[in-house]
């Protein structure tokens, strides 16, 4: 239980320091791709960048994944 505690914690700082960071540099984050959804529905697609298609469905799971492995190393240094 404490293993799935320290994954799910490192991968929740992981993903609120990229949520900050990528806000500095303008781009659109999940949650603001989700309001646009729901503000302007299907047409939402046609707002959104190439660039943030690649963030969202790309960079953003594989920077979680790197959340994930670094919660993995930790758990193995401390037990």
């Amino acid at each position: 239980m404490v293993k799935i505690y320290l994954i799910g914690l490192c991968i929740l700082i992981v993903a609120i320091i990229a949520n900050a960071i990528i806000i500095k540099i303008g781009l659109m984050s999940w949650y603001d791709f989700i309001e646009l959804l729901t503000n302007d529905g299907a047409s939402a697609f046609k707002k959104v960048e190439i660039l943030e298609y690649f963030w969202l469905f790309f960079g953003y799971p594989l920077v979680l994944g790197f959340g994930y492995v670094i919660g993995i190393k930790l758990h193995s240094i401390i037990f």
